[in-house]
């Protein structure tokens, strides 16, 4: 067939397309400049009920001790060999069984993972990574180094400088998402995948656009894609809206003491610290529509019923996707957003029974 008539028969579906994507970016606009004059409104309040805390976050000179707690293992850096970019990980049990390696979340560092990491190290080498852009891994400024298909390179060039051919991967929040994507174009790096508190991204964009709901969960997505105020409102009045993120009685993360959330903020409050970070949702969009995709990996799916930011009626969406017999989904009553952190014990003994035969 000429060129010129495929030409003529695709114009209208790209044309279609197009306007779809334009009508897409227009309300996602329209969308968050309606959070940032909230989230606006949050940072003044704050500043005004701490007036000496002042308008800027204060950079933390002193290193949080907790970072530096031998029984979680040891502090290394591993060079990537698609970018060149070297990333921070902590690392133990070299030599105890498979690579079981995990992917934080978002606003989080590789010590959201210490509880998992005293729990398996026992019987699997557990690695934990901090992401690109979360120092001190190296985080470059431009939003075009933090596409999907740049991050799963990563993740793919971190299982095998580490001298391994697949794993078990282990992701929450972000993490959670990256590790779905990377389990469909990556299958045979990873042996087994467990998830909290993320969806598939296709699966997460259908679900949204048929519930209205999870888009008001998701608000702080759209505040995310403007220039340098998303970084700057978070750090006003000494970063109090990151930790009241982990602080607030209902939504934050149960027992969490002021050493932990000063391990969390302590690489967001340098120079440019957050910049990074929320990059990644800067490129949440771009792909839009993703293509409905199938799903096979055998997965343990955990979410907490009362998670404020994704609603439990993902999980349904997400096993409808699945091949037969390849999905263990729990939704964990009266628990929220941080399950790896709230509830390690419920975590493990089903995250123990999942593995169990990889190790015997």
């Amino acid at each position: 067939m000429p060129e010129l008539v495929v030409t003529a028969l695709l114009a209208p579906s790209r044309l279609t397309l197009k306007l779809l994507r334009a009508l897409m970016w227009s309300l996602v606009f329209s969308a968050a400049l309606v959070a940032a004059a909230v989230y606006s409104c949050i940072a003044l309040t704050h500043v005004l009920c701490r007036p000496r805390r002042g308008c800027c976050g204060r950079p933390r000179c002193v290193f949080p001790a907790c970072l530096s707690d031998p029984s979680l293992g040891e502090h290394d850096f591993l060079t990537l060999q698609s970018s060149g970019l070297r990333l921070h990980y902590v690392s133990a049990g070299r030599g105890n069984g498979p690579l079981m390696l995990f992917l934080h979340g978002f606003p989080e560092n590789w010590f959201s993972w210490r509880y998992q990491l005293r729990e398996f190290q026992s019987r699997f080498h557990v690695v934990a990574v901090d992401m690109r852009g979360y120092r001190p891994s190296d985080a470059p400024g431009d939003v075009d180094c933090y596409t999907t298909d740049l991050l799963m390179v990563d993740i793919q060039d971190v299982i095998l400088g580490l001298g391994y051919s697949k794993c078990v991967l282990v992701g929450h929040d972000w993490g959670g998402f990256l590790a779905w994507n990377f389990s469909i174009y990556y299958p045979a790096l990873v042996e087994r995948l467990v998830v909290a508190s993320a969806a598939p991204m296709s699966v997460y964009q259908d679900y949204s656009l048929r519930h209205i709901s999870q888009l008001f969960r998701s608000h702080y997505m759209f505040l995310f894609q403007l220039p340098w105020l998303p970084e700057k409102l978070l750090s006003m009045s000494d970063f109090q809206i990151l930790k009241t993120i982990f602080t607030h009685s209902k939504t934050g993360i149960p027992r969490v003491t002021l050493h932990e959330i000063e391990a969390f903020l302590y690489s967001f409050t340098q120079a440019g610290g957050l910049v990074g970070p929320l990059n990644y949702y800067r490129n949440i969009f771009r792909n839009f529509p993703l293509e409905p995709q199938e799903l096979s990996t055998r997965t343990l799916l955990l979410w907490g019923e009362k998670d404020i930011y994704l609603e439990p009626g993902l999980v349904g969406a997400v096993g409808s996707r699945f091949v037969p017999g390849r999905l263990e989904a729990h939704i964990l009553p009266d628990v929220g957003h941080w399950v790896p952190q709230s509830n390690p014990e419920e975590m493990h003994q089903y995250m123990w029974a999942f593995l169990r035969d990889l190790l015997d």
